[in-house]
């Protein structure tokens, strides 16, 4: 006798089950994608005791005559593959024939359907897999689909359902997926009669956000849209100051299905780049729409994974149009701001600020502090007391002295020097001058040379440089620091805190990484060689990755069994960070377990060499090291986060001040 046999149906339908009903929301998400392809514009879905009890799914779609109603529970029976050659062309949501056979072999199931044109409807009710009852019903055009005691004949499976609020939990996500792929079609979701989901089917993504997160986050989300050959991307992306704790609410859709897929949310990711801080995560919702032919959405049971034709191609577009939307936002937190508030007043809406110029009776005409002036500077005089702000104190009236070319020209120097921890003239402020004044690379070194310099070399091209990055960061005057860690500042549009060491960490960052990707790179001989000593695994790995040091400035040589010597490194590292750096970087190629990536370990150097070389908290700045450094930060070409994703400027609106001191109500 063989010991082979053919499984009978209902055996069948119970192993399908374990694969496509592994909870109620997996039930919800089969009967919802029918309904969809049913050409529904309205879906309701309605749950008892977290969808154990009972699952109730009405729509207005197509409907379906009795002979269908019966075939629709027959294993591999569907309506949407007629041929071989309709498997590389799908484009509904369902196509396998496998999802009502296996919920109704685990449930009781009860349906019914009247079909577009008949005048009355089907009802059938099917026990574990046995139809019970098939009978004409009068009905509504559309169908309703009632599932109970879910899991009854499995006790093991319905053993390890979670807690009642863990599986709606789990039903609002699919809903939310869905409603957020299909504006179009409204969506509600009920659960013990209490409303969960509301949408409006007005075909508008925006007004699905807002029902879905809420309507301030739909405020702060920013619109995307792009076309290339092959792909066609749409959507909205959170600012980067709201992030979440994971990547959970990254929605990525590939022709109205919402999909997982570890590529796509990692291209997001890095459009994003260093405006977002360690472990948080963005809000995005985006839909690619693209040839079926370029898309294989039979690679798993769920239909929640895919594979595409054309990956790398689809993760460069969607990284390079997410890293286009953010730079030309400008970008600076608001804590002030209510967004629930509505739209601010104009400034002549309410109360006009206070006249703070201060002024006594003089003979002498001088300039007298009062409105925010573009030629602030500042200079210690010799036997005046200077102010935290850098005025000076006359009798009783403070006056800002007007200084000549030449006093500025002078002070900027002392201020670079300063900052960068050098003397005035020295050749690390003389290289930042040749690098700000050659480099094309949009992220700017730390630039040292006046502007004037820059109108002789290419007038028409720094302008227009200098005109598009200073509409992302507004011009402003400094007013001093807090705790000697926090720079404020001021213009027209409210008041600015400043954190300096994230800001010089953004300088310092683009300025290392463009120099780790110049070709020719002059390297310093040290007089006493660092010596590394690694395990034989570490020194294979430090061999592996040479190439790099050396293409990088840093040279390295055998030293007896498992032990290196670095003999030169760049002459642009940090002064005083040296060895500190060039371990890290031994670190990093160590750490890596998928082999050198030469771009990741030049983003990671820099990050390591800009955090190290930055200025640190409780560190005191005069005002001209203060100007000079919103100056450099104003350059570069990202100047609202440092490398680590933190926030470098937050500002607090006039209109927000005032409100706090009740002088707008």
């Amino acid at each position: 006798m063989a010991n082979i046999q053919v499984m009978d149906t209902q055996l069948a339908n119970l192993i399908a089950a374990g694969e496509v009903v592994e909870r109620p929301a997996s039930v919800v998400k089969e009967l919802v994608e029918n309904a969809i392809d049913a050409g529904s514009t309205r879906i309701e879905v309605h749950l008892e005791e977290g969808g154990l009890t009972s699952i109730r799914v009405v729509d207005n779609g197509c409907g379906m005559v009795e002979a269908d109603c019966r075939l629709a529970f027959e294993r591999h029976a569907t309506s949407k593959l007629k041929r071989e050659r309709d498997l590389s062309h799908i484009r509904t949501l369902g196509f396998r024939g496998e999802a009502l056979p296996s919920i109704a072999a685990v449930s009781r199931t009860e349906i019914k359907s009247t079909a577009r044109g008949e005048q009355g409807g089907t009802r059938i009710r099917i026990s574990g897999g046995t139809e019970e009852v098939c009978e004409p019903v009068a009905f509504p055009r559309g169908t309703e689909v009632v599932i109970s005691d879910l899991f009854y004949n499995t006790p093991a499976r319905l053993k390890y359902m979670k807690t009642i609020h863990t599986e709606v939990g789990h039903v609002s996500d699919v809903m939310n997926r869905l409603a957020l792929s299909h504006p179009n079609i409204a969506f509600l979701l009920t659960h013990n009669q209490k409303q969960l989901l509301r949408t409006s089917g007005d075909g508008q993504l925006l007004h699905v956000i807002a029902a879905v997160y809420g309507m301030n986050l739909a405020r702060s989300m920013v619109q995307i849209e792009a076309e290339s050959l092959d792909f066609r991307l749409s959507g909205y992306l959170a600012k980067p100051e709201i992030t979440r704790a994971s990547r959970s609410y990254i929605s990525t859709l590939i022709n109205g299905r919402y999909i997982r897929s570890m590529g796509l949310t990692n291209a997001i990711l890095r459009g994003y780049h260093t405006l977002l801080p360690i472990n948080r995560y963005p809000i995005a919702v985006l839909s690619l729409e693209m040839e079926p032919t370029l898309v294989d959405v039979n690679v798993h049971p769920a239909k929640l994974e895919v594979r595409f034709s054309k990956d790398q191609e689809l993760y460069a577009f969607v990284e390079r149009e997410v890293k286009q939307v953010w730079s030309g936002q400008r970008l600076i937190p608001e804590p002030g701001r209510n967004s629930s508030a509505g739209p601010r007043p104009k400034n002549n809406e309410y109360q006009a600020s206070m006249d703070w110029t201060l002024f006594v009776p003089d003979k002498e005409e001088k300039r007298l502090v009062s409105a925010p002036d573009p030629e602030w500077r500042t200079e210690r005089a010799e036997g005046q007391k200077e102010d935290s702000v850098g005025a000076t104190e006359t009798g009783n009236r403070w006056e800002l002295p007007d200084f000549s070319a030449s006093s500025l020209e002078q002070e900027e120097k002392e201020a670079e020097a300063s900052l960068y921890h050098t003397e005035p003239g020295s050749d690390y402020v003389a290289e930042h001058q040749e690098t700000a004044s050659t480099m094309d690379e949009p992220a700017a070194a730390p630039q040292v040379s006046s502007s004037v310099e820059h109108e002789e070399q290419d007038p028409a091209g720094y302008e227009r440089k200098e005109e598009a990055r200073n509409l992302r960061v507004p011009e402003m005057y400094a007013l001093g620091q807090l705790h000697g860690t926090y720079i404020l500042a001021q213009n027209q549009d409210g008041m600015f805190m400043i954190d300096q060491h994230a800001a010089q960490e953004r300088i310092f960052y683009e300025y290392f990484l463009n120099k780790l990707h110049e070709e020719a790179i002059e390297s310093q001989e040290l007089l006493i060689p660092i010596t590394l000593e690694l395990t034989a695994a570490e020194a294979a790995a430090v061999d592996e990755g040479r190439e790099w040091f050396e293409r990088v400035g840093v040279h390295m040589e055998p030293f007896g069994t498992n032990s290196y010597i670095i003999r030169s490194h760049p002459r642009w590292l940090p002064r005083g960070e040296e060895e500190g750096i060039l371990r890290e970087m031994v670190d990093m190629v160590l750490t890596s377990k998928k082999g050198i990536d030469v771009v990741k370990l030049r983003e990671a150097a820099a990050i390591t060499m800009s955090c190290k070389a930055a200025i640190k908290a409780n560190r005191y700045l005069n005002h001209a090291e203060i100007e000079a450094l919103i100056e450099r930060l104003r350059r570069t070409s990202s100047p609202f986060t440092c490398p680590h994703g933190r926030p470098i400027i937050i500002h607090f609106s006039t209109y927000d001040i005032e409100k706090m001191f009740k002088r707008v109500m």
